[in-house]
């Protein structure tokens, strides 16, 4: 018979397993989503009847591809955002109701946002970028807001190397974004600590 696994044994593979994995999700290549934080008022089965079946509006400010018209990028990055959805059957648009629903829920995607940019101010619709970059910097980074009205519910920021929409790095960063910012996790909690900001550029 081998030798028994041991506690020791066990918190050691663990703490090796743990090192590989942050060893992995570091590599420059790697999409990574940073900072996250839940109001008290986030709750996932609301997000669910409310876009369950429905159409998703998203807001989009900023172009991480300034080589591409901002027109022809948001309609480049919407069927990638699509593809990549959260859990609810919804469907992502750019359309802008008539008359706003009460309440309204929606994504909003902050390319370059300014450092002090906060949730509350992108759910006011008070959105600032940093100064205007002509040249790609090959890096798509992305600050997340998912609002109801004019109050934040969750958000989150994600960062990928990329050179187009289409880049497979982009719908790896939604497809991790989209699971930290409408968590269903019954272990989710609102953050005891300040949220991280933007991904500087």
């Amino acid at each position: 018979m081998g030798a028994p696994v041991t506690f020791m044994t066990m918190r050691t593979s663990l703490l090796l397993a743990v090192l590989l994995l942050l060893a992995a999700c570091s590599s420059p290549s790697s999409p990574v989503v940073g900072g996250h934080d839940y109001a008290p008022q986030y709750d996932f089965s609301e997000f669910y009847a409310a876009t369950n079946g429905k159409m998703f509006r998203v807001i989009v400010a900023g172009n991480p591809f300034p080589q591409i018209p901002q027109q022809e990028m948001q309609q480049r990055l919407l069927p990638v955002m699509q593809a990549n959805r959260p859990r609810p059957r919804l469907t992502f648009t750019y359309a802008v109701p008539a008359e706003l629903p009460r309440p309204d829920y929606r994504l909003v995607l902050v390319f370059d946002a300014a450092n002090d940019l906060t949730a509350a101010r992108v759910c006011a619709g008070e959105i600032r970028l940093k100064p205007h970059v002509a040249e790609p910097s090959g890096r798509f980074s992305v600050f997340a807001v998912y609002c109801r009205s004019d109050q934040w519910l969750s958000q989150t920021t994600g960062s990928t190397p990329a050179t187009a929409p289409e880049d497979p790095r982009v719908g790896a960063l939604f497809s991790q974004l989209f699971l930290v910012l409408f968590t269903d996790s019954p272990m989710m909690r609102p953050s005891r600590f300040p949220f991280f900001m933007p991904f500087p550029g």
